[in-house]
């Protein structure tokens, strides 16, 4: 699988660099900011494409949850391993452009200490990047001895939300943050997430208390600690985000109708 690896470390950041020309092509009054912050989320929507793709397919294929096998569980996870390290390093660049566009002046050439602002702002972010390439998806591929590609694919479909919430941040760089669109793509966002990456888990625990003829609620005493805690470490930002995301549109509609009511007095 050596060959998949090389390939996701030359498709992901050369789909961004790719992207990054073509924008500044078509969009020339856009800065170095506007052109990474597009760029990156145009490739996290092809990875998470990709991801929920490859997911159903091993999904919908693999009739027994335990023992059937398909070989996108384990060739996704090397493809998608070089995403990870690529997304942190795309992340940052972000971050500094938009430092730097604005004037800061710790941000007129990289450092250590612009290093330090961007983990200190997206520490969670890049933890949880971190965890998935050093630990997650490395158990995947050598510690499951062979089962459970089912959940491997369920686990890959979590990917589903990404291509909207990349597609609400285009939208507002695009000045369409008060669009219809942008409003139902808001709604689509907490839907998709909430579906799979939170509702995720509690089925994935029913489907394998289904399989082994055990009530739901035992399944926790019926798995390995280190895989109930390992999805506890998977599930924990999940809620967190998805809270965010609530307040955030909470945020918005509330702003909306203070300013329908101003607009009726």
């Amino acid at each position: 699988m050596l060959h998949v690896l090389v390939f996701g470390a030359v498709f992901f950041p050369g789909l961004f660099l790719l992207t990054r020309r073509v924008l500044a092509s078509i969009f020339k009054q856009w800065n170095n900011a506007d052109l990474v912050l597009v760029s990156e989320r145009c490739v996290s929507t092809v990875h998470a494409l990709l991801a929920t793709s490859s997911g159903f397919i091993v999904v919908t294929t693999c009739k027994n949850v335990m023992t059937d096998r398909h070989w996108l569980a384990t060739a996704f996870v090397w493809f998608a391993m070089p995403y990870m390290a690529y997304d942190i390093y795309a992340m940052y660049l972000s971050h500094w452009y938009r430092f730097q566009v604005k004037g800061h002046e710790e941000y007129k050439e990289h450092s250590f200490r612009t290093v330090n602002m961007f983990l200190r702002k997206e520490c969670l972010l890049v933890l949880h990047h971190i965890v998935l390439l050093t630990i997650l998806l490395p158990v995947t591929l050598f510690f499951r001895n062979e089962l459970g590609d089912f959940f491997i694919g369920c686990l890959f479909t979590a990917e589903l939300s990404t291509p909207f919430v990349s597609l609400g941040k285009i939208l507002i760089q695009l000045g369409l943050q008060d669009s219809i669109l942008h409003k139902v793509n808001g709604v689509i966002v907490l839907f998709t997430f909430f579906l799979c990456r939170i509702l995720l888990f509690p089925y994935m625990y029913w489907v394998y208390g289904q399989h082994y003829g055990i009530p739901v609620y035992r399944v926790p005493f019926h798995l390995p600690l280190s895989c109930t805690l390992g999805n506890i470490c998977v599930l924990a930002p999940q809620v967190y985000w998805f809270v965010m995301l609530c307040r955030k549109g909470i945020r918005l509609y509330q702003r909306e109708r203070k300013m329908r009511e101003t607009t009726s007095n």
